[in-house]
Protein backbone atom coordinates (compact mmCIF):
# COMPACT_ATOMS: atom_id res chain seq x y z
CA UNK A 1 0.00 0.00 0.00
CA UNK A 2 1.23 3.48 -0.79
CA UNK A 3 -0.07 6.98 -0.21
CA UNK A 4 -0.98 9.30 -3.04
CA UNK A 5 -1.62 13.02 -2.73
CA UNK A 6 -4.81 13.61 -4.69
CA UNK A 7 -5.93 17.28 -4.32
CA UNK A 8 -9.26 18.35 -5.79
CA UNK A 9 -9.56 20.26 -9.02
CA UNK A 10 -9.66 23.89 -7.89
CA UNK A 11 -12.00 25.25 -10.56
CA UNK A 12 -14.46 22.36 -10.33
CA UNK A 13 -14.57 22.33 -6.53
CA UNK A 14 -15.07 26.09 -6.21
CA UNK A 15 -17.87 26.05 -8.79
CA UNK A 16 -19.51 23.20 -6.88
CA UNK A 17 -19.15 25.00 -3.56
CA UNK A 18 -21.15 27.88 -5.01
CA UNK A 19 -24.20 25.61 -4.87
CA UNK A 20 -24.22 24.82 -1.16
CA UNK A 21 -27.59 26.49 -0.86
CA UNK A 22 -26.79 29.96 0.42
CA UNK A 23 -29.41 32.63 -0.09
CA UNK A 24 -28.42 36.30 -0.11
CA UNK A 25 -29.66 36.75 3.45
CA UNK A 26 -27.91 33.65 4.82
CA UNK A 27 -24.67 34.65 3.07
CA UNK A 28 -24.81 38.14 4.61
CA UNK A 29 -25.58 36.62 8.01
CA UNK A 30 -22.39 34.53 7.77
CA UNK A 31 -20.34 37.67 7.13
CA UNK A 32 -21.98 39.46 10.05
CA UNK A 33 -21.05 36.50 12.27
CA UNK A 34 -17.41 37.22 11.47
CA UNK A 35 -17.84 40.90 12.23
CA UNK A 36 -19.40 40.23 15.64
CA UNK A 37 -16.68 37.67 16.44
CA UNK A 38 -14.16 40.44 15.64
CA UNK A 39 -15.81 42.67 18.30
CA UNK A 40 -17.47 44.98 15.76
CA UNK A 41 -20.00 47.41 17.18
CA UNK A 42 -21.07 48.89 13.89
CA UNK A 43 -21.75 46.85 10.75
CA UNK A 44 -22.82 48.45 7.49
CA UNK A 45 -24.15 46.78 4.36
CA UNK A 46 -23.84 48.94 1.25
CA UNK A 47 -25.05 47.92 -2.19
CA UNK A 48 -25.25 49.74 -5.50
CA UNK A 49 -27.26 48.81 -8.58
CA UNK A 50 -25.96 51.43 -11.04
CA UNK A 51 -22.71 51.22 -12.96
CA UNK A 52 -20.95 48.04 -11.87
CA UNK A 53 -23.27 46.61 -9.16
CA UNK A 54 -21.67 45.50 -5.92
CA UNK A 55 -22.46 44.54 -2.35
CA UNK A 56 -20.08 45.54 0.45
CA UNK A 57 -20.05 44.81 4.15
CA UNK A 58 -18.02 47.14 6.38
CA UNK A 59 -17.35 46.71 10.07
CA UNK A 60 -15.38 48.54 12.76
CA UNK A 61 -14.05 45.35 14.32
CA UNK A 62 -10.48 44.53 15.30
CA UNK A 63 -9.32 44.11 11.73
CA UNK A 64 -6.69 41.60 10.57
CA UNK A 65 -3.01 41.77 9.83
CA UNK A 66 -1.88 40.69 6.36
CA UNK A 67 -0.81 37.28 7.66
CA UNK A 68 -4.06 36.80 9.57
CA UNK A 69 -6.14 37.81 6.55
CA UNK A 70 -4.20 35.48 4.26
CA UNK A 71 -5.01 32.62 6.64
CA UNK A 72 -8.69 33.65 6.81
CA UNK A 73 -8.89 33.50 3.00
CA UNK A 74 -7.86 29.84 3.06
CA UNK A 75 -10.74 27.39 2.64
CA UNK A 76 -11.03 25.48 5.89
CA UNK A 77 -9.00 28.10 7.73
CA UNK A 78 -9.97 26.58 11.08
CA UNK A 79 -10.96 23.02 11.87
CA UNK A 80 -14.49 22.55 13.23
CA UNK A 81 -12.95 20.19 15.79
CA UNK A 82 -10.94 23.00 17.36
CA UNK A 83 -12.30 24.62 20.51
CA UNK A 84 -13.48 28.14 19.82
CA UNK A 85 -13.94 31.03 22.22
CA UNK A 86 -17.37 31.17 23.87
CA UNK A 87 -18.26 34.29 21.84
CA UNK A 88 -17.13 32.95 18.44
CA UNK A 89 -19.99 32.69 15.92
CA UNK A 90 -17.88 30.83 13.34
CA UNK A 91 -17.73 27.09 12.88
CA UNK A 92 -16.11 25.52 9.80
CA UNK A 93 -13.63 28.13 8.59
CA UNK A 94 -15.53 28.26 5.30
CA UNK A 95 -18.27 30.84 5.78
CA UNK A 96 -16.43 33.94 4.56
CA UNK A 97 -15.44 32.27 1.29
CA UNK A 98 -18.39 29.99 0.53
CA UNK A 99 -20.98 32.62 1.48
CA UNK A 100 -19.33 35.18 -0.78
CA UNK A 101 -18.70 33.08 -3.89
CA UNK A 102 -22.26 31.74 -3.66
CA UNK A 103 -23.37 35.21 -4.78
CA UNK A 104 -20.50 36.63 -6.85
CA UNK A 105 -17.56 35.65 -9.05
CA UNK A 106 -15.10 38.02 -7.39
CA UNK A 107 -14.84 38.51 -3.63
CA UNK A 108 -12.36 40.92 -2.10
CA UNK A 109 -11.48 41.31 1.56
CA UNK A 110 -9.66 44.43 2.77
CA UNK A 111 -8.64 44.82 6.39
CA UNK A 112 -6.95 47.49 8.48
CA UNK A 113 -5.16 46.74 11.73
CA UNK A 114 -2.53 48.78 13.53
CA UNK A 115 -2.11 50.98 10.47
CA UNK A 116 -1.49 48.01 8.15
CA UNK A 117 -3.84 47.86 5.16
CA UNK A 118 -4.03 44.54 3.32
CA UNK A 119 -6.28 42.98 0.70
CA UNK A 120 -6.82 39.59 -0.96
CA UNK A 121 -9.12 38.40 -3.74
CA UNK A 122 -10.71 35.15 -4.80
CA UNK A 123 -11.63 35.56 -8.46
CA UNK A 124 -13.45 32.62 -10.05
CA UNK A 125 -12.22 33.48 -13.55
CA UNK A 126 -8.59 33.50 -12.37
CA UNK A 127 -9.03 30.13 -10.65
CA UNK A 128 -10.54 28.68 -13.84
CA UNK A 129 -7.78 30.18 -16.01
CA UNK A 130 -4.97 28.86 -13.83
CA UNK A 131 -6.85 25.77 -12.69
CA UNK A 132 -5.24 26.21 -9.28
CA UNK A 133 -5.98 27.80 -5.91
CA UNK A 134 -4.72 31.17 -7.06
CA UNK A 135 -5.29 33.87 -4.45
CA UNK A 136 -4.67 37.46 -5.59
CA UNK A 137 -2.69 39.73 -3.29
CA UNK A 138 -3.54 43.43 -3.64
CA UNK A 139 -1.06 46.28 -3.43
CA UNK A 140 -2.04 49.67 -1.98
CA UNK A 141 -2.62 51.08 -5.46
CA UNK A 142 -5.02 48.16 -6.13
CA UNK A 143 -6.88 48.79 -2.87
CA UNK A 144 -7.25 52.58 -2.92
CA UNK A 145 -9.84 52.87 -5.75
CA UNK A 146 -12.13 50.19 -4.28
CA UNK A 147 -15.48 51.29 -2.77
CA UNK A 148 -15.53 52.49 0.86
CA UNK A 149 -11.78 52.15 1.44
CA UNK A 150 -11.55 55.82 2.50
CA UNK A 151 -14.21 55.17 5.14
CA UNK A 152 -12.22 52.21 6.45
CA UNK A 153 -9.09 54.35 6.68
CA UNK A 154 -11.03 57.07 8.50
CA UNK A 155 -12.31 54.52 11.06
CA UNK A 156 -8.75 53.40 11.84
CA UNK A 157 -9.55 49.68 11.94
CA UNK A 158 -12.01 47.16 10.57
CA UNK A 159 -12.74 45.03 7.52
CA UNK A 160 -14.52 45.32 4.16
CA UNK A 161 -15.92 42.33 2.28
CA UNK A 162 -16.70 43.29 -1.31
CA UNK A 163 -18.80 41.26 -3.76
CA UNK A 164 -18.44 42.08 -7.46
CA UNK A 165 -19.70 40.43 -10.65
CA UNK A 166 -22.90 39.35 -8.95
CA UNK A 167 -23.81 36.56 -11.33
CA UNK A 168 -25.62 34.30 -8.85
CA UNK A 169 -27.39 37.10 -7.05
CA UNK A 170 -28.87 38.31 -10.35
CA UNK A 171 -29.27 34.92 -12.06
CA UNK A 172 -32.45 34.58 -14.13
CA UNK A 173 -33.55 38.17 -13.53
CA UNK A 174 -34.45 40.61 -16.31
CA UNK A 175 -33.44 43.66 -14.28
CA UNK A 176 -30.33 43.18 -12.14
CA UNK A 177 -31.03 46.38 -10.22
CA UNK A 178 -34.58 45.40 -9.36
CA UNK A 179 -33.48 41.90 -8.38
CA UNK A 180 -30.84 43.24 -6.00
CA UNK A 181 -33.28 45.72 -4.46
CA UNK A 182 -35.91 43.04 -3.83
CA UNK A 183 -33.48 40.49 -2.40
CA UNK A 184 -31.81 43.01 -0.14
CA UNK A 185 -35.20 44.15 1.12
CA UNK A 186 -35.98 40.57 2.14
CA UNK A 187 -32.51 40.26 3.67
CA UNK A 188 -33.21 43.34 5.79
CA UNK A 189 -36.07 41.63 7.62
CA UNK A 190 -34.16 38.35 7.88
CA UNK A 191 -31.13 39.97 9.50
CA UNK A 192 -33.34 42.00 11.85
CA UNK A 193 -34.72 38.70 13.14
CA UNK A 194 -31.53 36.60 13.17
CA UNK A 195 -29.51 39.22 15.09
CA UNK A 196 -32.36 40.80 17.06
CA UNK A 197 -30.77 40.14 20.44
CA UNK A 198 -27.55 41.89 19.39
CA UNK A 199 -29.49 44.77 17.82
CA UNK A 200 -31.50 45.22 21.01
CA UNK A 201 -28.41 45.10 23.21
CA UNK A 202 -29.88 42.38 25.40
CA UNK A 203 -28.61 42.22 28.96
CA UNK A 204 -25.16 40.67 28.89
CA UNK A 205 -24.55 41.56 25.23
CA UNK A 206 -22.86 44.60 23.76
CA UNK A 207 -25.27 46.27 21.35
CA UNK A 208 -24.40 45.98 17.66
CA UNK A 209 -25.59 48.57 15.15
CA UNK A 210 -26.55 47.15 11.76
CA UNK A 211 -27.55 49.27 8.75
CA UNK A 212 -28.27 48.81 5.07
CA UNK A 213 -27.55 51.70 2.71
CA UNK A 214 -27.65 54.04 5.69
CA UNK A 215 -30.96 52.80 7.11
CA UNK A 216 -30.63 51.24 10.56
CA UNK A 217 -32.13 47.80 11.09
CA UNK A 218 -34.43 47.48 14.06
CA UNK A 219 -34.66 44.26 16.06
CA UNK A 220 -37.57 41.97 15.23
CA UNK A 221 -38.55 40.17 18.43
CA UNK A 222 -40.38 36.90 17.58
CA UNK A 223 -41.57 36.56 21.20
CA UNK A 224 -43.10 40.05 21.53
CA UNK A 225 -41.48 40.27 24.96
CA UNK A 226 -42.45 43.93 25.38
CA UNK A 227 -46.18 43.24 24.82
CA UNK A 228 -48.07 43.29 28.10
CA UNK A 229 -50.22 40.29 27.11
CA UNK A 230 -47.30 37.99 26.27
CA UNK A 231 -47.07 35.18 28.81
CA UNK A 232 -43.60 34.25 30.04
CA UNK A 233 -43.58 30.75 31.40
CA UNK A 234 -41.03 29.49 33.91
CA UNK A 235 -37.47 29.11 32.64
CA UNK A 236 -36.05 25.66 32.23
CA UNK A 237 -32.48 24.41 31.92
CA UNK A 238 -30.61 21.15 31.57
CA UNK A 239 -27.05 20.05 30.93
CA UNK A 240 -25.62 18.06 28.04
CA UNK A 241 -22.03 16.85 28.31
CA UNK A 242 -21.55 19.30 31.13
CA UNK A 243 -22.77 22.26 29.02
CA UNK A 244 -25.89 24.20 29.98
CA UNK A 245 -28.87 24.56 27.64
CA UNK A 246 -31.32 27.30 28.65
CA UNK A 247 -34.98 27.18 27.62
CA UNK A 248 -37.49 30.04 27.89
CA UNK A 249 -41.11 29.40 26.72
CA UNK A 250 -43.41 32.23 25.64
CA UNK A 251 -47.11 32.25 24.81
CA UNK A 252 -47.94 35.06 22.40
CA UNK A 253 -51.11 37.09 22.94
CA UNK A 254 -54.28 36.08 21.15
CA UNK A 255 -54.58 37.70 17.73
CA UNK A 256 -57.43 39.89 18.98
CA UNK A 257 -54.94 41.63 21.29
CA UNK A 258 -52.32 42.31 18.62
CA UNK A 259 -51.95 45.37 16.44
CA UNK A 260 -50.97 45.09 12.79
CA UNK A 261 -47.41 46.07 13.77
CA UNK A 262 -47.31 43.35 16.45
CA UNK A 263 -48.41 40.70 13.95
CA UNK A 264 -45.76 41.79 11.45
CA UNK A 265 -43.06 41.65 14.13
CA UNK A 266 -44.18 38.15 15.13
CA UNK A 267 -43.69 36.97 11.55
CA UNK A 268 -46.68 38.29 9.64
CA UNK A 269 -50.26 37.08 9.46
CA UNK A 270 -49.59 34.55 6.72
CA UNK A 271 -46.87 32.74 8.67
CA UNK A 272 -48.12 33.20 12.22
CA UNK A 273 -49.04 29.54 12.60
CA UNK A 274 -46.00 28.32 10.67
CA UNK A 275 -43.59 30.10 13.03
CA UNK A 276 -44.68 28.35 16.19
CA UNK A 277 -42.12 26.10 17.82
CA UNK A 278 -38.53 26.24 18.97
CA UNK A 279 -36.20 29.16 18.29
CA UNK A 280 -32.64 27.92 18.68
CA UNK A 281 -29.91 30.47 19.41
CA UNK A 282 -26.21 29.71 19.19
CA UNK A 283 -24.31 32.34 21.17
CA UNK A 284 -27.45 34.56 20.99
CA UNK A 285 -27.57 34.34 17.20
CA UNK A 286 -30.76 32.75 15.83
CA UNK A 287 -29.88 29.72 13.70
CA UNK A 288 -33.18 27.83 13.29
CA UNK A 289 -36.77 28.66 14.11
CA UNK A 290 -40.39 27.68 13.62
CA UNK A 291 -40.04 23.93 14.18
CA UNK A 292 -40.96 21.35 16.82
CA UNK A 293 -38.18 19.02 15.54
CA UNK A 294 -40.85 16.34 14.91
CA UNK A 295 -41.46 16.19 18.66
CA UNK A 296 -44.92 17.65 18.18
CA UNK A 297 -47.05 18.85 15.32
CA UNK A 298 -48.05 22.32 14.33
CA UNK A 299 -51.74 22.98 14.89
CA UNK A 300 -54.13 25.69 15.96
CA UNK A 301 -53.84 24.86 19.67
CA UNK A 302 -50.09 25.43 19.78
CA UNK A 303 -49.73 28.25 17.27
CA UNK A 304 -49.14 30.86 19.99
CA UNK A 305 -46.27 28.90 21.57
CA UNK A 306 -42.67 29.90 20.87
CA UNK A 307 -39.74 28.55 22.84
CA UNK A 308 -36.32 30.16 23.03
CA UNK A 309 -33.48 27.62 23.30
CA UNK A 310 -29.95 28.90 23.99
CA UNK A 311 -27.08 26.57 23.15
CA UNK A 312 -23.31 27.19 23.40
CA UNK A 313 -21.00 26.67 20.42
CA UNK A 314 -19.30 23.88 22.38
CA UNK A 315 -22.26 21.60 21.52
CA UNK A 316 -22.08 22.13 17.76
CA UNK A 317 -20.92 18.57 17.18
CA UNK A 318 -24.10 17.20 18.78
CA UNK A 319 -26.48 19.48 16.89
CA UNK A 320 -24.98 18.56 13.47
CA UNK A 321 -24.88 22.23 12.54
CA UNK A 322 -24.48 22.79 8.80
CA UNK A 323 -22.05 25.16 7.08
CA UNK A 324 -24.68 27.87 6.59
CA UNK A 325 -25.66 27.65 10.28
CA UNK A 326 -29.31 27.38 9.21
CA UNK A 327 -29.98 23.68 9.84
CA UNK A 328 -29.51 21.85 13.13
CA UNK A 329 -30.91 18.68 14.69
CA UNK A 330 -31.04 18.27 18.48
CA UNK A 331 -29.32 15.24 20.00
CA UNK A 332 -31.33 12.65 21.94
CA UNK A 333 -30.47 14.15 25.34
CA UNK A 334 -31.88 17.47 24.20
CA UNK A 335 -34.94 15.93 22.52
CA UNK A 336 -35.97 14.22 25.75
CA UNK A 337 -36.03 17.52 27.63
CA UNK A 338 -37.70 19.45 24.81
CA UNK A 339 -40.48 16.87 24.56
CA UNK A 340 -41.26 17.44 28.25
CA UNK A 341 -41.39 21.20 27.69
CA UNK A 342 -43.74 20.85 24.72
CA UNK A 343 -46.37 19.11 26.87
CA UNK A 344 -46.26 21.97 29.37
CA UNK A 345 -46.57 24.84 26.92
CA UNK A 346 -49.27 23.39 24.65
CA UNK A 347 -51.81 23.61 27.48
CA UNK A 348 -51.05 27.30 27.99
CA UNK A 349 -51.28 28.05 24.28
CA UNK A 350 -54.60 26.24 23.81
CA UNK A 351 -56.10 28.01 26.83
CA UNK A 352 -55.12 31.39 25.39
CA UNK A 353 -56.81 30.48 22.08
CA UNK A 354 -59.97 29.09 23.65
CA UNK A 355 -60.60 31.91 26.11
CA UNK A 356 -58.92 34.82 24.33
CA UNK A 357 -56.91 35.78 27.38
CA UNK A 358 -59.79 35.86 29.93
CA UNK A 359 -58.48 35.26 33.40
CA UNK A 360 -61.85 34.31 34.93
CA UNK A 361 -62.92 30.73 35.30
CA UNK A 362 -64.95 30.17 32.11
CA UNK A 363 -67.39 28.11 34.14
CA UNK A 364 -68.89 31.23 35.77
CA UNK A 365 -69.43 33.06 32.48
CA UNK A 366 -72.89 32.92 30.93
CA UNK A 367 -71.84 32.37 27.34
CA UNK A 368 -73.79 32.95 24.15
CA UNK A 369 -72.73 29.53 22.86
CA UNK A 370 -72.16 26.19 24.58
CA UNK A 371 -69.47 23.77 23.49
CA UNK A 372 -70.74 20.19 23.37
CA UNK A 373 -68.37 17.22 23.12
CA UNK A 374 -69.73 13.87 21.98
CA UNK A 375 -68.50 10.72 20.24
CA UNK A 376 -68.62 12.40 16.85
CA UNK A 377 -66.55 15.41 17.88
CA UNK A 378 -67.41 18.92 18.98
CA UNK A 379 -70.36 21.14 18.14
CA UNK A 380 -71.71 24.47 19.34
CA UNK A 381 -75.24 25.20 20.54
CA UNK A 382 -76.87 28.51 21.34
CA UNK A 383 -77.14 28.82 25.12
CA UNK A 384 -80.86 28.65 25.95
CA UNK A 385 -80.02 29.85 29.45
CA UNK A 386 -78.69 33.20 28.26
CA UNK A 387 -80.82 36.04 29.73
CA UNK A 388 -81.58 37.40 26.26
CA UNK A 389 -83.05 34.04 25.15
CA UNK A 390 -84.95 33.43 28.40
CA UNK A 391 -86.48 36.90 28.36
CA UNK A 392 -87.70 36.40 24.82
CA UNK A 393 -89.13 32.96 25.64
CA UNK A 394 -91.02 34.35 28.63
CA UNK A 395 -92.74 36.88 26.37
CA UNK A 396 -93.88 34.26 23.83
CA UNK A 397 -96.81 31.89 23.70
CA UNK A 398 -96.31 28.14 23.46
CA UNK A 399 -96.57 28.08 19.66
CA UNK A 400 -94.22 31.05 19.37
CA UNK A 401 -91.70 29.37 21.64
CA UNK A 402 -91.71 26.33 19.35
CA UNK A 403 -91.13 28.64 16.40
CA UNK A 404 -88.23 30.32 18.24
CA UNK A 405 -86.70 26.92 18.98
CA UNK A 406 -86.89 26.05 15.28
CA UNK A 407 -85.10 29.29 14.41
CA UNK A 408 -82.36 28.61 16.96
CA UNK A 409 -81.88 25.06 15.68
CA UNK A 410 -81.65 26.39 12.12
CA UNK A 411 -78.92 28.85 13.14
CA UNK A 412 -77.00 26.10 15.00
CA UNK A 413 -77.11 23.61 12.14
CA UNK A 414 -75.82 26.19 9.67
CA UNK A 415 -72.91 27.29 11.87
CA UNK A 416 -70.04 27.80 9.35
CA UNK A 417 -67.47 25.77 11.31
CA UNK A 418 -65.32 24.81 8.31
CA UNK A 419 -65.23 28.35 6.94
CA UNK A 420 -64.39 29.75 10.39
CA UNK A 421 -61.55 27.27 10.86
CA UNK A 422 -60.13 28.18 7.44
CA UNK A 423 -60.31 31.88 8.29
CA UNK A 424 -58.65 31.41 11.65
CA UNK A 425 -55.92 29.28 10.08
CA UNK A 426 -55.22 32.15 7.66
CA UNK A 427 -54.88 34.47 10.68
CA UNK A 428 -57.78 36.77 9.83
CA UNK A 429 -58.31 38.56 13.11
CA UNK A 430 -61.67 37.85 14.81
CA UNK A 431 -63.98 40.72 15.71
CA UNK A 432 -67.42 39.33 16.59
CA UNK A 433 -68.80 40.72 19.87
CA UNK A 434 -65.70 42.81 20.55
CA UNK A 435 -67.00 45.32 17.98
CA UNK A 436 -69.89 46.40 20.25
CA UNK A 437 -69.22 49.87 21.60
CA UNK A 438 -70.36 51.32 24.93
CA UNK A 439 -73.63 52.71 23.56
CA UNK A 440 -74.60 49.41 21.95
CA UNK A 441 -73.82 47.46 25.13
CA UNK A 442 -75.82 49.92 27.24
CA UNK A 443 -78.81 49.61 24.89
CA UNK A 444 -78.53 45.81 25.06
CA UNK A 445 -78.49 45.90 28.86
CA UNK A 446 -81.60 48.10 28.97
CA UNK A 447 -83.33 45.71 26.58
CA UNK A 448 -82.62 42.80 28.95
CA UNK A 449 -84.35 44.52 31.87
CA UNK A 450 -87.08 46.34 29.95
CA UNK A 451 -90.54 45.61 31.34
CA UNK A 452 -89.19 44.56 34.73
CA UNK A 453 -90.10 46.52 37.85
CA UNK A 454 -87.29 48.45 39.49
CA UNK A 455 -87.57 46.27 42.61
CA UNK A 456 -87.86 43.02 40.63
CA UNK A 457 -85.60 40.22 41.85
CA UNK A 458 -85.07 39.12 38.23
CA UNK A 459 -83.96 42.64 37.28
CA UNK A 460 -81.55 42.73 40.24
CA UNK A 461 -80.15 39.29 39.37
CA UNK A 462 -79.48 40.31 35.77
CA UNK A 463 -77.70 43.53 36.78
CA UNK A 464 -75.68 41.79 39.51
CA UNK A 465 -74.41 39.18 37.05
CA UNK A 466 -74.17 41.39 33.95
CA UNK A 467 -70.36 41.30 34.02
CA UNK A 468 -70.56 37.49 33.78
CA UNK A 469 -72.84 37.47 30.72
CA UNK A 470 -71.48 37.55 27.18
CA UNK A 471 -70.89 39.95 25.48
CA UNK A 472 -70.60 42.13 28.62
CA UNK A 473 -67.96 39.80 30.10
CA UNK A 474 -65.54 40.93 27.36
CA UNK A 475 -65.16 44.24 29.23
CA UNK A 476 -66.11 43.84 32.88
CA UNK A 477 -65.18 47.40 33.82
CA UNK A 478 -67.55 48.75 31.17
CA UNK A 479 -70.28 46.34 32.32
CA UNK A 480 -69.99 47.64 35.87
CA UNK A 481 -70.18 51.21 34.60
CA UNK A 482 -73.38 50.42 32.68
CA UNK A 483 -74.93 48.80 35.77
CA UNK A 484 -74.05 51.84 37.87
CA UNK A 485 -75.63 54.23 35.33
CA UNK A 486 -78.80 52.14 35.06
CA UNK A 487 -79.12 51.74 38.85
CA UNK A 488 -78.61 55.46 39.45
CA UNK A 489 -81.65 56.44 37.37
Amino acid sequence: MRELQHPPNAASLLESMRSLGYSVESALADLIDNSISASARKVRIEFRTVGEPYVALLDDGNGMSSAHLEGAMRHGSQSPLERRSAQDLGRYGLGLKTASISQCRRMTVISLKDGELSGYVWDMDVVIRTNSWTLLVLDEEDISPLPHVNELLAAGCGTIVLWQRLDRLCAGEISAGQAIDEKMDFARHHLSLVFHRYLAGELGLTRVSLSMNGVSLKPVDPFLTSHRATQRLDDDAFTVEGQKVNVKPFILPHLSKLSREDIEEAGGADSFRARQGFYVYRNYRLIIWGTWFHLGRKDELSKLARVRVDIPNSLDHLWTLDIKKSVAAPPEAVRMNLRRIIRRIRDHSSNTIHFKGKLSDPGVITTGWNEVLDRIGVRYEINRGHPSIKKLEDALSGAERAELEGILRSVETTFPADALYARMASEVRPSFSSTLDETELADLARTLISGLESDSSVRKAILDSLHLIEPFSINKALAQKIVYEISSK
